[in-house]
């Protein structure tokens, strides 16, 4: 949008280079005016209203939420623009609300469905699981981008062995997710998580010279208190779930911290000079498929999936492909969100979600608690709100 010339009158006893105000024309400033109002408006407007895959870590991951993001990657992704002709929403009235309604919808839904299919229907074989959620990821994705409604990376053989090493740490990162999901309730769960923040705070601390202030510090520390209180007043304390998660936690960090290191060399790997998030989807979840294939053998599963009746059950089916496009759907609703509101409102609005999702976690699963594990599951869903706040004053001011 560009301003269109304006009629000046040159004052003769004014300095050489100055232009006096113009009186010659008044007509000129009412359409100047209604000129720059149209042109703020209609740059508003014709700016495009996309949204892409979030942060791949959190789209395939069957136990985590989004809203553990790093904050300053929902910033860039933000203001990360695409062609308009990909994926246009329509013209749906209060966008803002709608998504951020199914953005936590399909958080919770998540962790939910994946509880249900590992504790309500007893199933045995969390790496299985990861797999076929992985291929419901890459169909999808695949069928898209074939279709050309969606951008992706050619996978080749230099960006694979680039992504290789992070890609490992993420297969261990899912597993284990997997395997303390089975144990630990909702709630426990989502105040255990908060210790992976601690650890790459930390690690941004030691490796990247990153500097934090007080009001974070106090937040993780808090996460610390409620996480150690939440653990030894849980009455469904099962230490193999408890070690599943800090082993968790440790890889969730070291994916984090890994992959700012990788995501340079990998975006020189491609043809294109860069790696979208799409791209970054397909690549780890099509790399997890023969790790995975080898654990699943490592770890005994088959002998246990031709011998359960659940892989006969289509309604079990039904619910494992749910899973997966639920995956899927985080990605696009959590961008989506990200789009109509601000890191701000994004941020906060997930680590809130928490709430409403350990409530849900402790009655539909029917879980055992005390008042002293209720106020610890509260100070760390605080801490977590607390902590989002504290980042992005943090990164504000930076």
């Amino acid at each position: 949008c560009r301003n269109p010339p304006l009629v000046t009158h040159v004052d003769p006893d004014a300095p050489p280079g100055r232009k006096a105000p113009d009186i010659g024309n008044r007509s000129s400033e009412p359409y100047s005016r209604q000129w720059m109002s149209w042109k703020q408006s209609s740059c508003k407007l014709t700016q495009p209203v996309v949204f892409l895959a979030h942060i791949f870590s959190r789209s395939t991951m069957g136990t985590s939420c989004v809203d553990d993001t790093d904050l300053e990657d929902v910033k860039a992704s933000k203001d990360r623009d695409m062609p308009s002709h990909l994926l246009m929403l329509p013209n749906i009235q209060n966008q803002s609300l709608l998504s951020g309604f199914a953005y936590c919808i399909a958080s919770c839904s998540m962790i939910l469905v994946n509880k249900f299919v590992l504790s309500g229907y007893g199933f045995n074989a969390g790496i299985f699981l990861m797999i076929y959620q992985n291929i419901v990821s890459v169909t999808i994705v695949s069928a898209l981008s074939l279709s050309g409604v969606i951008p992706t990376e050619p996978l080749t053989w230099k960006l694979i062995k680039v992504w290789l090493p992070v890609n490992i740490i993420f297969v261990g990162m899912l597993i284990t997710s997997m395997f303390s999901l089975k144990y630990i309730n909702v709630a426990m769960l989502t105040i255990l998580k908060n210790v992976a923040n601690v650890l790459t705070a930390s690690g941004e601390t030691y490796f990247f010279k990153k500097q934090h202030d007080r009001q974070v510090w106090i937040s993780l520390m808090l996460m610390i208190i409620s996480a150690i209180a939440g653990g030894i007043t849980d009455l469904s304390f099962h230490a193999v779930g408890y070690t599943w998660q800090i082993l968790n936690c440790f890889l969730t960090a070291s994916y984090s911290l890994t992959l700012r290191h990788v995501m340079d060399s990998a975006k020189q790997a491609t043809k294109s000079g860069n790696l979208n998030e799409l791209s970054m989807v397909l690549l780890n979840n099509v790399l997890s498929l023969p790790l995975g294939i080898i654990l699943v053998l490592g770890f005994n599963e088959v002998e246990y999936l031709l011998e359960t009746p659940l892989l006969r059950m289509p309604m079990f089916w039904l619910v494992i492909t749910a899973s997966g496009v639920l995956g899927l759907a985080i990605s696009f609703t959590s961008m989506w969100f990200l789009r109509q509101t601000s890191a701000t409102t994004y941020s906060l609005v997930g680590s809130l979600n928490k709430i409403p999702l350990s409530i849900a976690g402790i009655l539909l699963f029917k879980v055992r608690t005390s008042m002293e594990n209720s106020i610890s599951i509260l100070l760390g869903l605080l801490a977590g709100v607390f902590f989002a706040r504290a980042k992005l004053r943090n990164n504000s001011q930076s």
